[in-house]
């Protein structure tokens, strides 16, 4: 994945690529046991390393299908092609040989049914690996296991032969060569240069039959796998259905496989809630909204005896008969749709009580990015500025309280907490700090005028609580937010989750998610007359000539529009609350509140857009007074209350210039209905920016296209996406911080390095500790290589990912598998009577 295409046009330079980026969904990759980790870091991540629902084979039952959802059909049953993704090295898993597995504290094991010894058996003058094969490994046809398909994946993956069409060689090119040793079951392997993660080799290893011929390495093992050593393997690759299906091995030398069958079967995320209460599938990765949903089904049912028709108050009724035979029928209705409502609820509710959630913290970060190719963003002081106005804690808080996963924030670029050898380095780059990074910018010319901005009679340095926040300002947000949602009145019985499109607060512009230029007026919207404090049609207001945050505004509008803001998030929280409390009864006062709150928090929410375009009434250039920018504030009833009810007040800072420009950084975020709590941080980060002065133009795009025409191609200034963790990041995270280096056609080569940030001696430390076979010599360069990573200030950890798998309970040993690799000979259903967990 590279600026530069391979001159074959059959694939991309990816050479030492191993590991691919993680948008929304995970990716995983499988550092030999190095240095411990902190006890601290050890207890605070072990407990979250893994939740599988571990139980002894002897407790399981022989036989049983799994049905295992997927995100999608895997383009390519080949690992080490271009299009292999999450699913292919799944089926690998099961179906292939793996030399060394990875355990939940992310080292290398030996696996003992390929191997019975793997090990350095020289250093000088050549490193050496002898690896002594099982004599009882076989394929699936009955040809033994030797070293002929050592050899032959060797040469097929070493990078000299242009036939084959590989995604990666690294470490397959720093092999000198591979024959066999004192027996075919013995394999030598003498490195050209040494290679420290060389236990990353062999795995998958293919057989000879695919890695020997090009063609078959490049078009046959794409659909299917004929042969296989696992304890399963591949009877059905359907696209039309979408799935795979696996069966167990009868050739199998190991212990033999609990499942008979295990599907896996295509099943979109946004699909996956329904599946799971109609019973449809058993394993299932889930977002915090599906998780949320298995939760409530296992909550015993709120007490006291159900309404019978007619019953209570229904409402006001008219004095004429025919108004209240209106009623009656509307009342009628309303009672029938909530009663078949409630069985459809309770339906779906038993179903569910049979799964549960097996949480984790996944192997796999999220950061921010920060383009440093061009811009402000090139010069090193601006995004060491902009890494210091973070409040990271704050950001991990959000994500991981509420599920109860530890929320420290991530220390390392190169390693997960809890994995040996992991150490905060966030040091080399400083915490967060609002004055240095003011003081950073200052450095590098962007400087305020002075004049930071209160409201009358506010505390400096206080903030107001944003929506659904805790105590402390940043509390977790729901997330679910649809991509361009109106909160007027709505029929009863319409979706639950609500949220708001904006949230932002001083110098945050959220562009629109249809991936256009946020700052041009949306077509076909201008004009649009508003009643109420509605848009006609819900349609969104036009806009002015540009927004607020790009015209330079100052003081009263912007802080009026925040404040609104802030009230419609009051209202938002108040109306979730009081939804909860009334538990489905249309009928009760709770209802009738959270349908008032819900409301205001739409008229509010469009009073503050109203104002951020330049179409309120009162706001010069919408209407008649077209010249003048700026005019006093005119503070809504509901705004004064939020903010008093918040317990503090909002200071506005003054943008920094330089040379008369804002500082305005395009922050773009993706737009998919799986994405929510990645915009709710992209939201904070926005805010957390506002207050050292930098504006903020928020860009929502297209799932589709975030990461291929703005990631990669370096269309953006900030951006949040995940790398995964590695057992071997001197190989798997080089390509990530790499020096970007000119291609012979002018182009640039990024390899993974798609912040464009890098250094010389980065790279450097990266070679020395590929090479280094001194296992705590090469920890202590990783070390350095890391705190030379957050000096650059070109990707800023923020948390580990949480990992939430809902599977049924009488599962065992599948889950939140974390780093370990699954043995999936050992996944299975419990024996009847036994305890389900």
């Amino acid at each position: 994945m590279t600026d530069h295409d391979h001159p074959s046009g059959r694939r991309a330079v990816c050479r030492g690529r191993r590991s691919a980026a993680l948008i929304v969904a995970g990716v995983l990759l499988p550092l030999p046991a190095l240095t411990g980790c902190s006890g601290d870091d050890r207890e605070a991540s072990g407990a979250a390393s893994q939740d599988i629902a571990p139980a002894p084979r002897s407790e399981l039952k022989s036989g049983g299908t799994l049905r295992w959802a997927i995100d999608a059909m895997p383009g390519t049953l080949n690992a080490f092609q271009a299009d292999a993704d999450a699913t292919t090295a799944r089926i690998a898993g099961a179906v292939l040989p793996s030399m060394f597995t990875v355990d939940a504290a992310g080292t290398p094991q030996r696996n003992a049914d390929y191997l019975d010894a793997a090990e350095i058996s020289a250093r000088d003058p050549k490193q050496v690996v002898t690896y002594k094969i099982n004599p009882k490994a076989r394929w699936s046809d009955g040809t033994p296991i030797t070293a002929a398909d050592f050899i032959a994946q060797w040469n097929a993956l070493r990078g000299k032969d242009n036939a084959y069409w590989t995604a990666r060689n690294a470490g397959y090119d720093r092999i000198g060569k591979v024959e066999q040793g004192a027996g075919p079951r013995e394999v030598k392997v003498t490195f050209a240069r040494r290679y420290a993660d060389w236990r990353s080799l062999f795995t998958p290893l293919y057989p000879k039959s695919v890695m020997g011929d090009a063609n078959a390495f490049n078009d046959a093992a794409r659909e299917q796998l004929k042969v296989g050593a696992g304890p399963f393997l591949v009877r059905k690759r359907d696209t039309e259905e979408g799935r795979v299906v696996l069966v167990r091995n009868p050739k199998w030398w190991g212990e033999p496989a609990k499942l008979r069958t295990i599907v896996l079967q295509s099943l979109p995320g946004d699909k996956r809630a329904a599946a799971l209460a109609d019973g449809s599938i058993d394993v299932a990765a889930v977002d915090q909204i599906a998780a949320k949903r298995v939760a409530s089904a296992l909550r015993p049912a709120a007490s006291g005896s159900p309404r019978k028709p007619g019953s209570g108050n229904a409402g006001p009724q008219d004095d004429g008969a025919r108004a209240h035979g209106r009623s009656g029928a509307r009342s009628d209705a309303k009672t029938a749709k909530t009663a078949k409502t409630a069985r459809t609820a309770a339906a779906e509710n038993a179903v569910l009580r049979d799964y549960t959630i097996r949480k984790a913290l996944e192997p796999a970060y999220t950061q921010l990015a920060l383009n440093g190719s061009s811009g402000p963003l090139a010069d090193d002081r601006v995004r060491r500025a902009v890494a210091r106005a973070l409040d990271r804690q704050a950001l991990a808080d959000v994500v991981l309280k509420p599920l109860d996963l530890p929320s420290k924030p991530l220390g390392s670029h190169l390693l997960m907490a809890g994995q040996y050898g992991y150490e905060d380095r966030s040091d080399a780059l400083g915490g967060q700090d609002t004055g240095a990074a003011k003081a950073l910018l200052a450095d590098a010319g962007w400087k305020g005028d002075g004049t930071d901005r209160q409201q009358a009679g506010e505390k400096r340095g206080a903030s107001a609580p944003r929506a659904g926040s805790d105590a402390d300002g940043y509390g977790y947000d729901d997330g679910d937010e649809p991509s361009d949602d109106r909160y007027g009145d709505e029929p009863d019985g319409d979706r639950d989750g609500y949220d708001f499109p904006g949230e932002q607060g001083d110098g945050v512009y959220d562009g629109d998610a249809d991936g256009r230029n946020p700052g041009r007026p949306i077509p076909g919207h201008a004009g649009a007359p508003v009643r109420g404090g509605h848009e006609a049609g819900g349609a969104r207001p036009a806009a002015a000539e540009a927004p607020l945050s790009f015209i330079g505004a100052v003081g009263s509008e912007v802080q009026q529009a925040a404040l609104l803001r802030q009230s419609a998030s009051f209202y938002k929280e108040a109306a979730a609350s009081e939804k909860e409390d009334a538990d489905g009864d249309t009928r009760s006062s709770a209802y009738a509140r959270y349908k008032r709150y819900k409301k205001r928090a739409a008229q509010t929410l469009t009073a503050a857009e109203l104002i951020e375009n330049g179409q309120a009434p009162q706001l010069p250039g919408s209407g008649g007074n077209p010249g003048a920018r700026h005019i006093g504030a005119v503070r809504s009833y509901d705004a004064v209350r939020a903010a008093g009810l918040a317990g503090g007040k909002t200071a506005r800072v003054a943008a920094v210039k330089k040379d008369g420009k804002p500082l305005t950084l395009r922050f773009v975020l993706p737009d998919g209905a799986g994405s929510e709590q990645l915009r709710a941080v992209g939201r904070r980060i926005a805010t957390m920016l506002g207050k050292i002065g930098v504006t903020t133009s928020l860009q929502r795009v297209s799932d589709a296209s975030y990461f291929q025409d703005h990631i990669a191609s370096g269309d953006y200034d900030l951006a949040l996406y995940s790398w995964p963790g590695s057992a071997y990041p001197a190989t798997d995270a080089r390509p990530i911080y790499a020096k970007p280096q000119p291609a012979p056609d002018g182009s640039l080569t990024v390899e993974q390095n798609y912040t464009r940030v890098g250094t010389d001696h980065i790279d450097q430390l990266f070679d020395q500790a590929a090479s280094e076979l001194d296992e705590g010599a090469a920890h202590t360069l990783m070390e350095q290589a890391d705190a030379r990573i957050w000096a650059a200030a070109g990707s800023i950890p923020l948390y580990q990912r949480p990992q939430l798998v809902a599977t049924k309970k009488s599962l065992a040993n599948v889950g939140a598998f974390g780093f370990a690799t699954p043995r999936f000979q050992d996944i299975g259903y419990k024996k009847p009577g036994l305890p389900q967990s």
